[in-house]
């Protein structure tokens, strides 16, 4: 049968057909995936080359800041009181909210909600560990950190903290211990008494209690080591008060450092005599200023380690408005160290915190109804921590202690409307916590603000990060991420390290029968 004429056959014979038009598809298809595979490529690459040293920038430093406890409600829970009390605009950005670039999941490797120590202890040695495990790997063998690497390529490093400067945070990165209540243990470490020697350049906090030897009013410590004594014989000038702070100066103070303001952490924020201890900010410009004078004939930088530590503990006394005022202080640290940054361009800022803590929520339901709304005002008022305020409580029993107690109430926390069931509830023989706690909800209450924990929580915590390479820590990341950006960045070998830490004293991060261990009330776990 003739075929002429005929549109189907004619496209056939000339290769035209369905058969060519479903093979042109294919390949179409194969081109464009080939093509996304190739831009996908060229971005990762592009992200990470970034990371490699260059001509332009030599000199590298990281400060790694972590906000001990800072969700993400945290953040907006401050920026709704920073535009209250400011009278800003609603649009209004904290210096967080401009560097905001992703998001850290924060699980150890034995639970869903991690501790400090485990947190931390991923960014130092980029690994998931145990709760309570302080530079120890899951099987306790000690692991090397990022600032001990740092410190072997010729480095210069620091650590600036508001808590002791033995707590979880500061002693990941500068100590190995099997548990995080081996604070004695890791005091020695931190001024040099482990195999490496000393690492740490340049320590800035409180916990002189573990530096002090028992016979010593304060001290933590059950044996009679001086820390002090030995720190000033291993070469570091030692300092107390706030005139000593002032008086260093880079041109006559030279490395190591070891500022010791207080015997326990440091005050919160909203309870600090500016007289008596620095703020976190002006540690840390202290600390820039020393980094950058030591490192200046060098083509090595530094690592800089800064916690705003406070944020934590009052997150864990559900205390609303000294949680509000240590995150403005670290906001003003954020603000110092982008400064820095801008005119260092070598230098990169990550801003994470570990986990959160108190399952912030900005809502509270007081009512049979839902309310859509929480009040910054009652906040506002309180002038002191519920801390400060249950210590008072616990050490007056006058006979006109139930005045005492509204005048608390009145002149801490701002409230004129004293309801007769909070102060007969105070007037009762309670333990500190037990005030602090119910001190804190008086106010949380009038704000509708609610908390679902005095311990952590498993929540995702927002990432930040400021300078060159900072593109490359976009998206979702594990935590362990943070300490491998910092590797790459610096070009470090923890591997190197935790061979040097096992190879001559494999127990000494053990703990044995004369080990002690601080019992910290403000552990939750």
């Amino acid at each position: 049968m003739s075929t002429h004429g005929d549109p189907a056959e004619t496209e056939r014979l000339l290769g035209l057909g369905q058969e060519r038009r479903k093979t042109r598809k294919e390949v179409c298809t194969v081109i464009f995936a080939a093509v996304i595979i190739v831009a996908a490529v060229i971005v990762i690459v592009s992200l990470w080359t970034s990371l490699s040293y260059d001509d332009s920038y030599e000199k590298r430093n990281v400060i790694l800041m972590i906000s001990d406890g800072f969700g993400p409600a945290s953040e907006t829970f401050a920026r709704d009181y920073i535009q209250y009390v400011k009278k800003l605009n609603y649009n209004y950005l904290t210096p967080l909210d401009k560097i905001l670039v992703g998001s850290s999941r924060t699980r150890s490797s034995d639970s869903l909600v991690t501790d400090s120590a485990a947190g931390a202890t991923a960014f130092a040695c980029t690994i998931k560990t145990y709760n309570r495990a302080i530079g120890v790997n899951p099987e306790k063998v000690p692991c090397g950190t990022v600032l001990e690497s740092a410190k072997h390529l010729g480095l210069a490093t620091g650590l600036v903290v508001t808590s002791r400067i033995t707590h979880a945070t500061p002693a990941t990165f500068s100590a190995h211990v099997v548990d995080r209540d081996m604070e004695a243990d890791i005091a020695a470490q931190q001024i040099g008494d482990y195999p490496l020697g000393r690492q740490v350049d340049l320590m800035f906090g409180g916990g002189r209690c573990f530096f002090l030897p028992n016979s010593t009013e304060g001290s933590c410590r059950i044996d009679e080591r001086d820390l002090v004594k030995e720190s000033k014989e291993r070469g570091f000038k030692y300092f107390s008060t706030r005139k000593e702070f002032d008086d260093l100066e880079p041109r006559k103070d030279k490395f190591p450092l070891l500022g010791l303001f207080t015997l326990d952490h440091m005050s919160y924020e909203i309870d600090r005599d500016p007289t008596k201890e620095p703020s976190l900010k002006e540690m840390s410009e202290k600390a820039l200023k020393f980094l950058e004078s030591a490192t200046a004939d060098s083509d090595k930088g530094f690592f800089l380690m800064i916690e705003g530590s406070r944020i934590d503990m009052a997150a864990h006394s559900n205390d609303a408005a000294t949680h509000a005022h240590d995150i403005m202080a670290y906001h003003e640290t954020i603000d110092l160290v982008k400064k820095y940054i801008d005119k260092h361009p070598g230098t990169v800022m990550i801003s994470v915190s570990d986990h959160e803590t108190g399952g912030l929520s900005l809502a509270r339901q007081v009512s049979d109804l839902p309310q859509y709304l929480w009040y910054p005002e009652p906040v506002s008022r309180v002038k002191n921590s519920s801390f400060i305020l249950s210590q008072e409580l616990l050490n007056y029993w006058e006979n006109d202690r139930e005045a005492y107690i509204k005048n608390i109430i009145r002149s801490g926390l701002g409230i004129g409307d004293i309801d007769d069931y909070d102060v007969n509830w105070l007037n009762q023989n309670r333990t500190q916590l037990d005030y602090e706690y119910f001190l804190a909800n008086i106010t949380n209450f009038r704000a509708q603000l609610g908390w679902a924990t005095h311990g952590h929580s498993s929540v995702d915590v927002n990432l930040y990060a400021y300078g060159q390479g900072s593109d490359a820590l976009r998206g979702s990341h594990e935590n362990t991420d943070i300490g491998d950006f910092i590797v790459k960045y610096l070009n470090l070998d923890l591997d190197f390290i935790t061979y040097k830490l096992n190879s001559d004293n494999g127990t000494f991060h053990q703990a044995f029968e004369s080990t002690h261990f601080h019992n910290d009330e403000h552990h939750h776990h």
